[in-house]
């Protein structure tokens, strides 16, 4: 199972988010789902980078399917966009009868 804890703080505001796990929906290689996932975050860790000015640390380990990415100081409002674009794609797998049982999406205030 794909695990995702998003850390918010009081005032809602994005401080990163930990991704850790392989969905095992199929076999290496052919599982859309995390396919998916691997999609929609290492686009939007891009874009946060390509994009914004803000200043963030990405670790990642491929093989253990890890990724802990977080911002160095608060986000911009473009930064917590893509942010907030990320979750609404991971929720919509989620939301999916087929696929949730591959994913959980936790959201935890710091």
């Amino acid at each position: 199972m794909i695990r995702v804890t998003v850390y918010k703080t009081g005032r809602q505001e994005y401080l990163g988010f930990d991704l850790s796990g392989h969905a095992g929906y199929g076999e290496e290689g052919f599982d859309i789902v995390c396919a998916a996932v691997s999609a929609l975050v290492i686009n939007t860790v891009n874009s946060v980078e390509e994009f914004t000015e803000d200043k963030t640390s990405c670790v990642s380990d491929e093989e253990n399917g890890m990724i802990q990415f977080r911002f160095q100081g608060q986000p911009s409002h473009d930064a917590s966009l893509l942010l907030d674009s990320l979750i609404l794609g991971l929720e919509g797998i989620e939301e999916s009868s087929e696929y949730k049982p591959y994913i959980d999406i936790i959201f935890k205030e710091v």
